[in-house]
């Protein structure tokens, strides 16, 4: 079989190296590119002769999905797969498998930096000191006590519990799907409007789909406290921006936490939130740090060997 690397992992070139020898020891031919395709076109002509693909968030949609005639598997080292052809995918029979787990610490983390950098104005006081300023106008608020509401129970949504818990917070959860061990955490399942009402700190952990797309809409974010904040590790489409923008800029909420957007970075310069106040924004790294990126290049090519032994595992499709 023909397995192509359509694209850099972010692991170390070794790491990729040896994961692709595993491949090709067992007879099959292993390509990897160590650049993303420039367009389109480029893209299909990778993909075009390969039974499988790997790749992370490249957008791979229907139409060069339906141009890959031999595809049988398509791996994706990330947890979303909203960026894949689907529809075609189903159309064709072709298996696809995600990294899911991967960067469960990492986003997690990086969501709690967020909520820490607005509670504590962290960008604020940065330039301040190298503006030879003091504190004044920069007293920041504790996380400790806090109700912190999470929208989302999956492994991610778990974990931000968990931290919270160790934070000194109370926690309120909202989810499709409920969690046996959640009580043992201290979670309290409600509905999003009374977590929106009742939470100083909101943070989203759903994947983007039909029930998730502005979630986070005009009217919701109204229902929040007007010294509350909201985090959004997620999916940039689960949140209106320009609703947050406004509710930024006009005071109703204290401040924002962006990771991700309509777009993957760089985003327009007209984008609404980079003139919104208070609005911490970083350019969609909650999943990338070393450790993540060495653990979704193993996920990924496992996900490869599993299939071709008939193992079922990550399987999305």
């Amino acid at each position: 079989m023909r397995i192509v690397l359509l694209e850099p992992l972010g692991a170390a070139d070794e790491i990729i190296v040896s994961l692709g020898k595993t491949i090709e020891e067992g007879g099959h031919e292993f390509i990897m590119y160590g650049d993303k395709p420039v367009n389109q076109s480029e893209l299909a002509r990778r993909a075009a002769d390969a039974d499988v693909v790997i790749l992370s968030n490249l957008p791979f949609p229907d139409e060069v999905v339906e141009e890959c005639k031999n595809l049988k598997l398509i791996s994706v080292a990330f947890t979303g797969v909203d960026h894949i052809g689907m529809d075609a995918c189903r159309k064709m029979g072709i298996q696809v498998r995600n990294a899911a787990g991967y960067s469960t610490s990492s986003v997690a983390e990086l969501a709690f930096g967020l909520m820490i950098a607005v509670l504590r104005n962290i960008v604020k006081c940065h330039s301040a000191v190298r503006e030879g300023k003091t504190k004044d106008g920069l007293i920041g608020h504790d996380l400790c006590g806090k109700t912190l509401g999470i929208i989302g129970t999956g492994a991610i949504g778990m974990k931000v519990a968990e931290i919270g818990r160790a934070f000194g917070c109370k926690l309120l959860a909202y989810s499709r799907t409920m969690k046996e061990e959640a009580e043992n955490i201290g979670l309290e399942y409600v509905s999003l409007d009374e977590l929106l009402t009742k939470s100083d700190i909101v943070t989203l952990h759903v994947p983007l789909n039909k029930h998730t797309e502005s979630l986070i809409n005009r009217e919701r974010l109204s229902l929040m406290k007007e010294g509350s904040i909201l985090i959004n590790t997620a999916r940039g489409p689960v949140v209106d921006s320009n609703a947050l923008a406004d509710a930024l800029n006009e005071g109703r909420i204290a401040g924002a936490g962006i990771d991700v957007f309509e777009t993957e970075p760089p985003i327009s310069p007209d984008h609404p939130l980079l003139k919104a106040k208070n609005a911490v924004l970083t350019p969609h790294v909650a999943f990338a740090t070393k450790e993540a990126l060495e653990r979704r290049a193993e996920i990924a090519f496992d996900n490869v060997v599993s299939w071709m032994e008939g193992i079922e595992k990550n399987l999305v499709l």
